[in-house]
């Protein structure tokens, strides 16, 4: 599974890629486009930011999956959002929009599961890597 150190390294270069570019690189991975999402930390209380995939949009709203490479731990940007909802989400460069995250249900994610993983198998193959049912959150317009 990924260390902190090395998924840090990951965001840092992609962040990279998208400054020395002038955002025409890296806002979009896998056929993906990729999302800027801001969290809350849920211990310092500050800003966190983090760059992930966005494998299905409906309407406005964008999914995420909180695989962490099918490691058996949440992804510290879930537990931020988990404890405080009220996120910023940027796409394509745009500036930042409040948005709302929340965790699918399970009839939700019974219906999104398939979607993602048919177009984005890497996502079912982290699943198999865990015993941890791995989330989909739905980032909503607030």
């Amino acid at each position: 599974m990924p260390s902190d150190f090395a998924l840090k390294t990951m965001n840092t270069l992609h962040r990279a890629a998208q400054k020395l570019t002038g955002g025409r690189v890296g806002w979009s991975a896998s056929n993906m486009p990729v999302v800027e999402l801001t969290t809350t930390g849920r211990k310092s209380g500050q800003p966190r930011s983090v760059l992930l995939t966005s494998p299905l949009q409906e309407g406005t709203t964008y999914v995420v999956v909180a695989s962490r490479g099918g490691d058996d731990q949440h992804p510290a940007w879930f537990l931020n959002l988990r404890d405080n909802p009220e996120v910023k989400v940027a796409v394509g460069g745009k500036p930042a929009q409040p948005m709302r995250a929340r965790v699918a249900t399970a009839e939700e994610r019974g219906r999104l599961w398939p979607l993602v993983t048919a177009d984005h198998s890497n996502y079912a193959t982290y699943q198999t890597k865990t015993k941890r049912e791995i989330p989909l959150v739905l980032l909503e317009q607030s």
